[in-house]
């Protein structure tokens, strides 16, 4: 098979571009012949005032990527096309390039931004969806797109032209949440049902169950309001129990969370930074991770990272987190933002260490059966292969209709 995948990579690097990454090497792996085709926000450089009209003009419509596409579609002639991100650089003129090459598009959905000018159904440190609820207009007003509303403005645009466009009813094939969470959310804002295929993310290579858990829980995220540490470390400071937390992970918050832990420096390590393999071994040796985020979360990767090596997660009982983890079965779920109930299950948590490890056993066996290449592998061949042959049944029916047409106009002859 030949594919073409597209992505448009954010100035920070993150797990869009792992996901694209690994995705594009297990397609490879398989044998199947991968071209990419990939753009960087990076490119936008440090325009300010002015010099950022252009980035709105190319945000909604970006003639070069559609004349560039058009170009590979045509000389490499791929059977289908994948696209990870169009956000800003790509943009959705990617679509109509596909449409007139006649080559079918599967669309992951790595986050809420065809709902959501900030991509996260989050402000204010709660859930929001207005713009759902009401309209994009609410955007604007909160500056909910890096906390300017001009840019927003930009942002809720191109999300309005393209709707009117019928940009995603018309040029994209399938969808691809990443959860059910998320296939029932966009399906509640208006993606056709009968377009979404789920596919949750994986992890490779396979790092191994642990084979014993030390004295200390882990948090490995970005240290912002939306992933909840404020709720962590509030939590800690009211458990019944003294336990150990490592915090690894840096952000926005990081100084005013390490001022605030003052008194229990002895027992909380900031630890910064770290390369994936030092999370790996830190996830293989901990006694459970927490995960305390206040969004909903698309696919928390290192949920999953952390069933791969057999350790249980404690959650906020909210989006895709609780649905990845069951309650009492792979870890356990508290209320969010709440870090009276967070210390209880915390607590619980360390002091029933066998209840703990049979989770983390579970947690592995999960990891077996859902999130591991090789089932990835199968589930992404059901997706294309369910694209291709819609496509090629709707050939085969306007090829049907033709020639009924010719027959009948020669019979009347």
């Amino acid at each position: 098979m030949k594919i073409l995948l597209v992505h448009n990579r954010y100035q920070q690097p993150g797990g869009e571009d792992t996901v694209f990454n690994q995705e594009r090497e297990l397609l490879e792996s398989a044998g199947h012949q991968v071209f990419t085709y990939c753009r960087s926000n990076c490119e936008i450089g440090n325009c300010t005032g002015l010099k950022r009209l252009p980035l709105a003009v190319q945000m909604v419509w970006a003639r070069d990527t559609r004349r560039e596409i058009a170009n590979i579609l045509a000389w490499q002639k791929p059977d289908l096309v994948h696209i990870h991100n169009t956000f800003l650089m790509v943009s959705p003129s990617i679509y109509a390039a596909c449409k007139e090459a006649r080559v079918p598009v599967v669309q992951t959905l790595h986050n809420y931004r065809l709902f959501c000018p900030a991509a996260n159904f989050f402000r204010a440190g709660q859930v929001c969806e207005e713009c759902v609820e009401r309209n994009l207009w609410r955007s604007i007003q909160h500056a909910c797109y890096r906390d300017s509303r001009s840019q927003t403005a930009g942002v809720a645009f191109m999300l309005k032209m393209h709707r009117m466009l019928r940009t995603g009813s018309t040029m994209v094939d399938t969808y691809v949440p990443l959860t059910e969470f998320a296939r029932r959310k966009f399906i509640a804002c208006g993606v056709p049902a009968e377009k979404t295929v789920t596919k949750p993310n994986f992890v490779h290579p396979d790092p191994g169950p642990r084979r014993s858990a030390c004295d200390y829980a882990l948090f490995i995220g970005q240290l912002s309001a939306g992933k909840g540490p404020e709720t962590l470390l509030q939590a800690w400071s009211r458990l019944s129990v003294r336990a150990s937390l490592r915090i690894i992970g840096d952000g926005p918050l990081r100084s005013r969370l390490e001022a605030g832990t003052h008194g229990q420096a002895r027992d909380i390590y900031f630890e910064g930074q770290v390369s994936r393999s030092q999370v790996l071994a830190a996830l293989k040796s901990g006694r459970f991770l927490v995960f305390p985020s206040r969004w909903y979360e698309s696919f928390p990767m290192v949920i999953v990272e952390a069933f791969a090596c057999g350790l249980p997660v404690i959650v906020s009982r909210l989006g895709a987190a609780q649905e990845i983890v069951e309650d009492g079965g792979t870890g356990l779920h508290f209320t969010p933002g709440d870090p009276d109930d967070l210390a209880a299950k915390v607590s619980w948590a360390w002091t029933h260490s066998a209840e703990m490890a049979a989770m983390g056993r579970a947690a592995r066996a999960e990891y077996e059966a859902k999130y591991t290449a090789q089932r990835n592998y199968q589930i992404l061949m059901g997706i294309y292969r369910g694209v291709l042959g819609t496509k090629t049944r709707a050939v085969d029916s306007r090829q049907q209709h033709v020639a009924q047409t010719c027959s009948a106009s020669s019979t009347a002859d």
